[in-house]
C-alpha cells in the first residue's frame, strides 16, 4: 500500500543497487569489470520488481555499485537511470545519487543537480575513491554542502586503496574487507568530527553495521592516550554517532541487532536486501527469517514495524520535505527576480 506522499507502508529496502549496460560497458572499456575482485550481476528493473513483489518489499532505494566510474558524465547518466526508474515506477522506486569524487568541483554539481533537478532522495559515497578516504580534509566543502542540504548520505564500501592482491584473491572483499573498509571510513569521520560538525547529515552505514561495534568502545578507550601524544583532537562521540543509521544487509540476526543497540536505538536500523549481489531466493528467505525473530524475541518484537519501514519512511519524508521546501524557496526566488514591480 503506497500513502498519498508517495512513500511506502510495506518494507522498505535502503541497500540495492543499480547497474546499467552503459556502467559496465564503460567498465569493460576500461578494463576495470574485475576491479572489486568478482563479476557485476546482471541488473534489470522489472527482474527487481519481481522479487519485490515476491519478498513483499514495498520500496527499494537505488545506489550505484562499485566500483566508482572513472568519468563525471557516466556518474550523470546512471544518476539520471535512476531518475527515470523512479519515475516511472512511482512509489516503488527511490535513489541516492552517485558523485564523480574525487573531484571536490564536480561532485558539489553533481549534488545540486541530482537534489534539485533529479530530485534524488539522498547522496551515495564510496568509502574511498582513489584513496581519498571520508573523513580528508578536502572533503569539508563537500560536506559543508551536504550539510546546508540536510542530505540523506548512503554509504558503501569500495575496493580498498592500497589493496593487497594476494589477500584480495584468497579472500574476496565481499567476505571480510568490506566490513573493513566501511569501519575504515566512518571512524575516519569520527576521528575528526566530520558528522558532529556537519550535524545536519544523515549517514546510513551499510552491512550491519560493519566492525563499528567493536570499534567504537576501542576508540573511546584510545582517545585519552592519542589526545595525550597530541595525534586528535576533542572527539564528541555522541554527535557523531547521533548522525548514524544502519542497514541490515548481510549476516544480520537477533545477536548482530542486540550488538548495534549498543552503539545506537531501535530508530536508527533498517531492513537492507543487498539486490542483486544476493540470489533473489536467499533474499526471500533472508527477510522472511527477519520477520520471524522480530515477531518472537521479545526484546526486539517492539521494533519490528520500525525496523521494517517506519524508520526508512521518517527518515525518507524528512529529506523530501527538505527538497520540497527548497524547490518552493527557488520558485519564490524566481517568481521575485521576474515580476517587474520587484
Amino acid at each position: 500500500m503506497i500513502a498519498a506522499n508517495g512513500f511506502a507502508q510495506g518494507v522498505i529496502d535502503v541497500h540495492s543497487h543499480i547497474i546499467t549496460p552503459e556502467f559496465v560497458s564503460a567498465l569493460e572499456t576500461e578494463g576495470r569489470v574485475m576491479d572489486e575482485g568478482f563479476p557485476l550481476p546482471k541488473y534489470n528493473v522489472e527482474n527487481h520488481l519481481r522479487w519485490m513483489d515476491e519478498a513483499g518489499v514495498e520500496t527499494s532505494v537505488l545506489t550505484l555499485a562499485a566500483p566508482q566510474p572513472s568519468s563525471a558524465e557516466m556518474v550523470r547518466k546512471t544518476n539520471e537511470a535512476a531518475a527515470r526508474i523512479k519515475k516511472e515506477h512511482p512509489g516503488r522506486f527511490l535513489f541516492c545519487a552517485a558523485l564523480p569524487l574525487p573531484d571536490v568541483s564536480k561532485a558539489i554539481e553533481e549534488v545540486k543537480y541530482a537534489l534539485d533537478v533529479l530530485k534524488a532522495d539522498g547522496i551515495k559515497l564510496a568509502t574511498n575513491v582513489n584513496g581519498q578516504y571520508l573523513g580528508a580534509p578536502e572533503l569539508d566543502t563537500l560536506f559543508s554542502v551536504l550539510n546546508e542540504r540536510k542530505a540523506v548520505v548512503i554509504l558503501h564500501p569500495h575496493r580498498p586503496e592500497p589493496v593487497n592482491k594476494q589477500v584480495m584473491q584468497q579472500t574476496p572483499l565481499a567476505m571480510q574487507e568490506y566490513l573493513s573498509e566501511t569501519t575504515r571510513a566512518v571512524s575516519n569521520m569520527i576521528s575528526r568530527n566530520v558528522l558532529a560538525r556537519y550535524n545536519n547529515i544523515k549517514v546510513i552505514v551499510p552491512h550491519c553495521g560493519a566492525y563499528l561495534p567493536l570499534a567504537i568502545p576501542r576508540m573511546k578507550s584510545l582517545t585519552p592516550v592519542m589526545q595525550a601524544n597530541k595525534m586528535v583532537g576533542e572527539i564528541d562521540y555522541d554527535a557523531n554517532l547521533r548522525a548514524l543509521y544502519y542497514d541490515l544487509a548481510g549476516a544480520h540476526s537477533p545477536e548482530v541487532i542486540r550488538m548495534l543497540l549498543t552503539i545506537t536505538t531501535p530508530d536508527h536500523l533498517f531492513y537492507g536486501s543487498d539486490y542483486p549481489y544476493v540470489a533473489p531466493q536467499v533474499l526471500t528467505q533472508s527477510l522472511a527469517r527477519m520477520k520471524d525473530y522480530l515477531s518472537k524475541e521479545p526484546d526486539l518484537a517492539p521494533f519490528k514495524e520500525m525496523i521494517l519501514w517506519k524508520n526508512a519512511k521518517w527518515l525518507l519524508e524528512q529529506m523530501a520535505v527538505r527538497t520540497d521546501r527548497r524547490k518552493a524557496i527557488s520558485s519564490h526566488r524566481h517568481s521575485k527576480h521576474d515580476c517587474p514591480h520587484c
